[in-house]
């Protein structure tokens, strides 16, 4: 990967917003650490393997990354004011985060929070016009909840826990958990390469699949119901109701990212195209009419096919940005 894109995703998963205090919703700034960051943590996380009758337990760090269930504490050894932990499952997964015990100081502007969903400088996974709550609901504040909502669910396969603490021998402990979700709908993927099917059952919502490289995507099977030919080609993919849109951007929020295609007809068969930014999504937008399907694998890109792109395409948008 080039430095300009290693400082991209660095800006994208190794800036953590700084939490503040007064403010309604959090918004992650300041934070960083080294360009391999949250990637080599998630990778050391996913290579665990436990066996099922025992608890994974360990301490958290002040930024995390958590893709495997266990009990996980965090004890402050000194004031630890901006600080955010990263959940993540498998695609078909969501979210379960327990407090199992807390002790922190709410009064003193101590908090523990819970987002549904991942927050980047700023910007949000899934996007507020992807996700079913509004915004102000996928926050869960446990000075503002305690024990009266113990346990955290959230709408897909991520979620963060942003936390501050002003004492030394503050502490909190949580478990986390992965529970099956039957139709999977706004997803990051653990891995630059891999496949997925995204079914929506005839509901009126918009789901993505970010995959945070730069890789080539191949959709294989593409079925969005039946629509009329010719108000499809006056309107376009978005008269139709039901299509598929392919996007790259260097951040999370997909409204902000740029659209490299777009399908709206059903068909059989590879269409693929490279994407060299540092988020490439698979979004679709359902009317609720059909049952909308789209089957797809994706694979990393090497530098020299990077190198390729730069100036040649449509493709290099993210490599000029």
């Amino acid at each position: 990967m080039s430095g300009t894109l290693r400082a991209q995703l660095c800006f994208l998963l190794l800036s953590v917003t700084a939490l503040r205090g007064h403010a309604r919703f959090l918004d992650i700034q300041d934070n960083e650490i080294s360009p391999e960051g949250l990637l080599s943590l998630l990778s050391s996380e996913l290579k665990r393997e436990l066996p099922e009758e025992f608890v994974y337990r360990r301490a958290l760090r002040c930024l995390d990354m958590v893709a495997v269930e266990g009990q996980f504490t965090f004890t402050a050894e000194r004031p630890q004011l901006n600080c955010a932990v990263f959940f993540i499952g498998e695609p078909s997964d969501i979210i379960s985060i327990e407090y199992d015990s807390v002790n922190i100081d709410c009064r003193g502007g101590d908090f523990v929070k819970v987002f549904d969903g991942w927050v980047m400088k700023g910007e949000k996974f899934p996007s507020s016009q992807d996700h079913p709550l509004p915004l102000y609901e996928r926050y869960s504040d446990y000075c503002e909840t305690g024990v009266t909502r113990p346990i955290v669910r959230s709408s897909q396969n991520v979620a963060m826990l942003f936390f501050r603490l002003h004492q030394s021998g503050s502490s909190f402990t949580v478990t986390f958990r992965k529970l099956i979700n039957p139709f999977p709908c706004n997803v990051i993927s653990q891995t630059p390469e891999g496949s997925f099917t995204m079914i929506i059952p005839q509901q009126h919502r918009n789901c993505s699949f970010s995959i945070i490289y730069p890789v080539e995507i191949q959709i294989g099977e593409l079925s969005l119901g039946q629509h009329n030919d010719l108000k499809r080609s006056i309107l376009g993919c978005a008269g139709s109701g039901d299509f598929v849109e392919l996007l790259g951007g260097n951040g999370m929020d997909t409204s902000k990212m740029f659209p490299m295609a777009d399908l709206c007809y059903s068909f059989n068969g590879p269409a693929q195209m490279k994407v060299g930014c540092d988020n490439t999504v698979v979004r679709m937008v359902s009317s609720g009419k059909f049952v909308n399907r789209v089957s797809f694998q994706y694979r990393l890109l090497g530098h020299q096919e990077l190198q390729q792109m730069k100036g040649n395409s449509v493709e290099d948008v993210c490599l000029r940005a």
